[in-house]
């Protein structure tokens, strides 16, 4: 049975506004590929990049087997990213403004720069680190990641690296939501005042 895990993250959008968003200037910024081999068609304005490709563009990477890229008349690069045989496809993305970094796999990455959208097919992992500590992770059939929205919306099926097709998804709390609120400082503070650390949760 296919099942599906729609915008998980919200409510970390909700929580903490402005936490969700990637880096912005990344749309804007070209696209650097290395690669085995390349053919590029000028008259239509799309290139086959083939064998151990790195990508780069602004602070996105994305590595594959090959590499499928077009513009349309208005600027706007589109890639498809194929893993070879048996093995996934790699991408990662900071976050704007924080230590913070995506990370995903999957068979196939679809990346739409006109709509600011990844897409991770076929056995296919999402991570998000704070600094080098692995936050939230989520795994399904078919991810998607609207950077301009901040929704994440996470399908489950056959191609599900999970047993039995289903969504899994491990979400730890933000610091925000499980820390006690700081006391206020009083008008005249006495000669010590201390505060109780923050708690952090951890999620199962």
């Amino acid at each position: 049975m296919r099942s599906t895990l729609v915008a998980v993250l919200l409510a970390f959008a909700a929580a903490a506004p402005g936490l969700l968003h990637a880096e912005k200037a990344d749309r804007d910024k070209p696209m650097n590929i290395e690669s085995d081999a390349l053919r590029y068609d000028d008259l239509r304005q799309a290139s086959v990049f083939t064998g151990r490709v790195v990508l780069t563009k602004g602070t996105i990477l994305i590595r594959g087997a090959r590499l499928d890229v077009r513009q349309d008349p208005e600027g706007y690069q589109y890639g498809v990213v194929t893993a070879a045989p048996g093995q996934r496809a790699f991408y990662r993305q900071k976050r704007e403004g924080l230590d913070e970094f995506i990370e995903g796999e999957g068979e196939v990455i679809e990346y739409d720069g006109k709509a600011d959208r990844v897409k991770f097919i076929r056995r296919a992992e999402m991570r998000r680190y704070r600094g080098a500590t692995l936050a939230d992770e989520m795994a399904g059939s078919l991810i998607t990641y609207e950077n301009t929205t901040d929704v994440f919306t996470v399908d489950g099926g056959p191609a599900s690296p999970t047993p039995g097709g289903r969504v899994r998804a491990v979400l730890a709390p933000r610091e925000s939501a499980s820390a006690p609120a700081a006391p206020r400082t009083p008008a005249t503070p006495p000669a010590q005042l201390r505060s109780s650390p923050g708690l952090r949760g951890e999620a199962q």
